[in-house]
């Protein structure tokens, strides 16, 4: 119960306040009590020097007519007063002259004395003095206080010149002494302190009580209050509410108790969710659990370990993950322990199931309070199908290495930044004529023959690169077919770069293209035959008129003989360019695409069979784009081209007209027409070549531009034109395809990307 008291908040703060209290009233009434002391005492000492200058007053004219009875007889009187104890006249040797006491008369005092001193504590004596130093108080010899004031009697002029008692020189005559009893008045302070005192007591008495009412009620009681919701939080009542409505600092306490229980309700309730989860999650967590003290003993371990291994209670970790009889060797738990640190390794056991298991192990230490180590977590990780995958991919990667160094066509590894060679298989000797050491961390473009940097941007932005100039190691001219995908080698993105060496197909190719050439200047000697006749004609006309004029010796006027002579040079001009146009069509030559014109190529071809056709009845209607835009193309190979599809128009033309010419009565009838057009299409420039003939059925349009496939009669037909030409379109970045027609005839569309030059 004392102890209680003592560690007492209530009585803390009442001892406190009432101890302040107390110390500030005693305070109060200490001075209180002296200024009314001092007031007393200065009033009794104001009163007695008044009633000392008024005995000097009252005696100054009998001592200036020297009337000692009248002297004695106003010093009698006055001190008959109550309060006055004695009045006493000195002359300066200390002597007294006068008083109300018979007794003291005559009588010499030493000038040491009590009364005396107050001058003559200095030589010479003083004769001015202050209230403060002519007042003494002392002990009378019935035990009250007495107080005497002292005054001195001045020489006056008038005395020492109407008495002539007293020399001039002389200024002090005597002193007058008057002393009062300070019996009455220190009953009065006496009664004055006592009520003070009684006030004090009261007041604090008064103010404790009520300090204590205060206390107890708006203190004390509240705090109880607090106190025991505190409990009832403590042992788990997070939702009960204290009881408290006041609107002071103790009302905003028990608030703030009540919204701080709510929130560790809450919070203790999503505390008590989580360790759940956790404990949920550490039970079902599909990795090793175990926790383990500093002599491996499993203190505590997770489902999935129990599951894997049955292990038993105290049981050692050694023995539990692998039936052994002492610690593993390498053991992260041990270091664990030594140094307070995570540590890994790789282990391998075997399962409850007699299966082998491999698995991840990683440690953490457990700490006390004190930062000590009292135990360690080990968690596994189960990588037995990682370990199966790696031994699969170990033994895929033997095969895809096996398979890379074997592939018949080059293979290149090119980092993506510089295309430095990284690595390459063992096919560029058989293609390039390098050792794999003398061209890995060369650079890939130095296999280029020219336009090296234009190259290095293709890589780096297309997928297919056809028809490239290589160089292998003995200086030949290699071309090739590059075809590149990024891949990851090492964690470093590369260009995985695969060659095809098509430099013997493009030989093939040329001699078909040129086989086809040649049998396409068959087809076109016919009407050449037919466009060199019309020039020839007229240089023989011309010549016959000049040989029959100049036979008659006739003379030939000169405007006729220069209209004859430009006729003939005209018509030699174009036999010549007849001629220089089947020359360069029959010529061999490479590939080389520059920007084309494709109207002016297709009129090119046009003109050698313009003749032909129009002996044959066919008609070309022209369906032309003006300011047609230009594509990227190889002229002589286009023109090869759009021969091809008009001979194949006349063909098919003429075909169908024999057919129906055996068929029907009059075959006069039917159209005979070859519709050449070119157009713009978005980015697209569009060639339409389209026929009245037999057309393409269904069954043979996918096979048409097949290599040696003809519906041409054996003799008449070598089935490479569409093929040659499919082979130039796509050489040029175009396409080719048929398309169905209205009519009967054959339609083929032909479209090539607007150059971007």
């Amino acid at each position: 119960m004392l102890k209680n008291l003592r560690h007492s908040l209530v009585l803390r703060l009442i001892f406190a306040v009432g101890v302040t209290l107390l110390i500030s009233i005693s305070t109060w009434a200490y001075f209180s009590i002296r200024y009314q002391q001092k007031k007393f005492m200065q009033s009794i000492v104001e009163g007695t020097d008044r009633l000392t200058n008024t005995i000097k007053l009252g005696t100054h004219y009998a001592m200036m007519i020297n009337s000692r009875d009248e002297i004695n007889q106003i010093i009698r009187n006055i001190g008959r007063q109550k309060e006055i104890e004695n009045i006493r006249i000195y002359n300066k040797d200390g002597q007294i002259k006068f008083s109300n006491r018979d007794s003291d008369i005559e009588q010499i005092t030493n000038i040491k004395a009590e009364a005396c001193y107050i001058c003559h504590r200095s030589e010479p004596a003083l004769y001015e003095l202050e209230l403060a130093q002519r007042t003494r108080i002392f002990t009378s010899p019935r035990g009250y206080r007495l107080l005497g004031v002292i005054s001195p009697i001045n020489n006056e002029p008038g005395c020492s010149s109407e008495c002539h008692f007293h020399p001039k020189d002389k200024k002090i005559l005597g002193a007058l002494d008057v002393v009062v009893s300070l019996k009455g008045t220190d009953a009065d302070i006496l009664r004055y302190e006592e009520g003070i005192i009684s006030l004090t007591v009261f007041v604090f008495l008064v103010t404790s009580v009520i300090i204590f009412i205060i206390v107890l009620k708006f203190v004390k009681q509240p705090i109880k209050k607090l106190i025991d919701g505190t409990h009832l939080i403590a042992k788990g009542a997070y939702y009960n509410k204290v009881d408290v409505h006041t609107e002071d600092e103790i009302g905003e306490l028990a608030m703030a108790i009540n919204s701080m229980g709510k929130e560790i309700g809450d919070k203790q309730a999503k505390l008590n969710r989580q360790r759940d989860e956790y404990q949920q999650l550490f039970e079902n967590v599909p990795c090793i659990i175990t926790v383990q003290d500093r002599n491996y003993r499993l203190l505590g371990y997770n489902r999935e370990f129990s599951n894997k291994f049955n292990p038993k209670k105290g049981d050692m970790c050694f023995h539990a993950y692998k039936g052994r009889d002492k610690k593993c060797e390498n053991c992260p738990v041990e270091k664990t322990f030594e140094d307070g640190e995570s540590h890994y390794s790789e282990e391998a056991g075997v399962n409850k199931d007699g299966t082998l298991t491999h698995w991840i192990v990683r440690t953490a230490p457990l700490r006390n309070n004190e930062g000590e180590i009292v135990a360690a977590m080990e968690m596994c990780l189960d990588i037995t199908p990682r370990k199966q995958l790696e031994e699969q991919l170990e033994k895929s990667e033997k095969k895809y290495h096996a398979f890379f160094s074997n592939i018949p066509n080059p293979v290149f590894v090119l980092d993506a930044e510089n295309l430095q060679i990284l690595d390459c298989n063992e096919s560029i000797r058989a293609v390039y004529g390098y050792e794999k050491n003398e061209i890995v961390n060369t650079h890939f473009t130095d296999l280029f023959m020219e336009d090296k940097k234009h190259y290095a941007r293709e890589i780096l932005t297309k997928t297919v690169i056809d028809q490239v100039k290589h160089m292998n190691k003995a200086g030949n001219i290699l071309f090739v077919n590059i075809r590149i995908s990024p891949a990851e080698y090492g964690e470093q993105k590369v260009f995985l770069v695969t060659t095809s060496d098509i430099t013997k197909r493009l030989e093939t190719e040329q001699q078909l293209i040129q086989t086809s050439k040649m049998a396409t200047l068959g087809e076109m000697a016919t009407g050449v035959a037919h466009e060199l006749n019309q020039p020839l004609s007229v240089i023989k006309t011309a010549s016959s008129f000049f040989m029959k004029k100049i036979r008659k010796k006739e003379t030939i006027r000169e405007d006729i003989l220069l209209t004859m002579s430009q006729e003939i040079d005209s018509h030699v001009d174009r036999a010549t360019k007849i001629i220089n146009h089947m020359r360069e069509f029959g010529r061999k030559s490479d590939m080389c695409l520059a920007e084309v014109q494709v109207n002016g190529v297709l009129q090119k071809a046009f003109e050698i069979f313009s003749q032909q056709l129009k002996l044959r009845g066919i008609e070309v209607v022209w369906d032309l784009e003006e300011n047609l835009p230009r594509i990227m193309g190889d002229p002589g190979r286009l023109e090869q081209v759009f021969i091809n599809l008009i001979i194949n128009a006349r063909d098919a033309i003429e075909a169908r007209w024999e057919f129906n010419r055996q068929e029907m009565a009059d075959p006069q009838e039917e159209e005979r027409k070859i519709f050449l057009r070119t157009k713009t299409e978005g980015d697209k420039v569009v060639i339409e070549v389209e026929d009245t003939g037999n057309g393409i059925s269904p069954e043979i349009r996918t096979k048409i531009f097949e290599p040696f496939f003809t519906t041409k009669e054996v003799g008449k037909g070598t089935g490479l034109g569409l093929s040659i030409s499919y082979g130039i379109i796509k050489d040029c970045g175009g396409t080719i395809r048929t398309r169905r027609n209205k009519g009967k005839g054959a339609f083929f569309v032909i479209q090539f990307s607007i150059s971007e030059k």
